[in-house]
């Protein structure tokens, strides 16, 4: 149903074209399609990436902040960045906790704790006022110094590094909410810092965690089923799946308490990255956090024996970075005067991509134009499709520079209101991937775009 501003402003249409629909298999097949490209252009597309990401808004400009972004760790996002993580965390959590019925969210606290996590010592916060003064103090000697700094750190709060400790906390509480049956599962996603890499400076991620519990004949054939579940996310929404892989933690790499472990892997121009990994841990954790008390930590089935753990840890900023760069293709023409003409295109997935439609005016009456903007905004806004004001833009635009602009933003649908939209009601469609242009009614535009964002969900 249309607005009441888009009708009044519509109501001297005169007939109603109606247009065959838009095949949607073909467009979401068409986003897939991978591009071939040499090594030399791998090496110039980190560049292009980073310099796009910074002109279309998806990270703050500035080297630090790039530097940051590159590397797989939380920025200073701009407003398209900050939504495209919004959605890849929410496809997340519809990832783990619905594939299953016994994966629940938790929010747990920092630990204050002295534990050692992934077999790091505990990062502390202390305040550089404190710090200063004791180092100021002259009359003490070195001994006492060492001893007042030491005290001071013990008594400054931990930086969290991971959720695994406080899964493992709320395990018995859940457990009782399960009536003490396995497996079942513990979620959670939000910012850990990660310890530094030589430099001095622990920096902050955005990351996602599944501890899952189950018996222990059976940790390992759950290890491969995250595995295999977590890899075919991640291609899930990738314009070239192959880049997404999995290998195994070798022996040597191994964390203490694991006896295998898992990573998912992308790579990327400058090499591979990792972006979730995954540990088969054993029950020593689980029994150290709840200091040896088998007690209440048993299941029923008879055997009085301990859950095992297998953890999922991922990074969603590189995988950010990830999508990103999988996404960004660098296309080549050439126009009818020999001319050779350069396009990128950002082929985000349309469920990730933070923009779903743009809304430009053509030429006509101006503030009717505008007017049937207003009325077509509200009522995407209402059917939750994100959309980009450009109409509001006062500076003129060709509509060559507006789709060029947009295919770097990776805005999936241009509408453009034109004068026959004053009268018939008709206006121009223009698809991201296939850069076709298509005659619509104003009318049939929201159903449109929801068929075609419900159709490519459940690809």
């Amino acid at each position: 149903m249309l607005s009441y501003c888009v009708r009044n402003v519509l109501s001297r249409q005169q007939c109603i074209l109606k247009t065959s629909p838009c095949t949607i298999t073909l467009a979401l097949q068409s986003c897939r399609r991978p591009c071939s490209s040499s090594p030399g252009e791998h090496l110039d597309q980190v560049g292009s990436l980073l310099q796009l990401c910074v002109d279309r808004y998806y990270v703050s400009p500035g080297q630090t902040n790039t530097e940051l972004f590159q590397r797989g760790m939380s920025c200073s996002y701009g407003p398209l960045g900050m939504e495209l993580r919004r959605n890849l965390l929410e496809q997340w959590w519809h990832s783990v906790t619905q594939s299953t019925d016994q994966v629940f969210g938790i929010n747990t606290l920092s630990s204050s704790k002295d534990t050692e996590t992934d077999g790091q010592r505990p990062l502390r916060m202390v305040e550089s006022d404190h710090l200063k003064h004791i180092l100021e103090q002259q009359e003490v000697s070195r001994e006492q110094l060492i001893q007042k700094v030491q005290a001071l750190i013990q008594r400054s709060p931990s930086l969290r590094t991971s959720f695994l400790q406080g899964a493992l906390e709320q395990f018995v509480p859940s457990f009782e909410l399960v009536n003490r049956k396995l497996p079942f599962g513990l979620a959670e996603s939000g910012l850990c810092f990660q310890p530094s890499d030589g430099s001095g400076c622990p920096a902050e991620v955005t990351q996602t965690s599944l501890v899952w519990f189950c018996s222990p004949r059976t940790s390992s054939q759950w290890l491969d089923h995250w595995a295999r579940q977590r890899l075919k996310w991640w291609r899930t929404f990738a314009l070239s799946p192959s880049d997404f892989s999995s290998r195994d933690v070798p022996a040597e790499e191994l964390e203490e308490a694991a006896s295998r472990g898992v990573r998912i892997i992308y790579s990327f121009p400058w090499g591979q990255e990792t972006l979730e990994t995954l540990w088969s841990r054993g029950h020593t954790e689980l029994l150290h956090t709840h200091k040896g008390v088998r007690s209440k930590l048993q299941w029923r089935d008879g055997r009085k024996s301990v859950p095992h753990v297998v953890s999922v840890t991922g990074n969603m900023d590189r995988g950010v970075m990830a999508f990103l760069s999988n996404s960004l293709q660098q296309l080549k023409r050439e126009d009818r005067k020999q001319k050779l003409l350069r396009r990128k295109v950002l082929k985000l997935h349309p469920v990730l991509a933070p923009v779903k439609v743009a809304l430009d005016i053509g030429r006509g009456a101006t503030v009717e134009l505008r007017q049937v903007c207003e009325g077509l905004q509200q009522e995407f806004m209402e059917a939750k499709i994100p959309v980009w004001p450009g109409y509001l833009e006062t500076l003129p635009t060709s509509m060559e520079q507006l789709n060029a602009k947009y295919d770097e933003m990776g805005v999936l649908f241009t509408v453009v209101i034109g004068e026959n939209t004053l009268e018939s009601g008709l206006l121009q469609v223009r698809s991201r991937d296939t850069t076709i242009r298509e005659t619509k009614h104003v009318s049939e535009i929201k159903n449109f775009l929801c068929r075609y964002i419900s159709a490519a969900d459940n690809v």
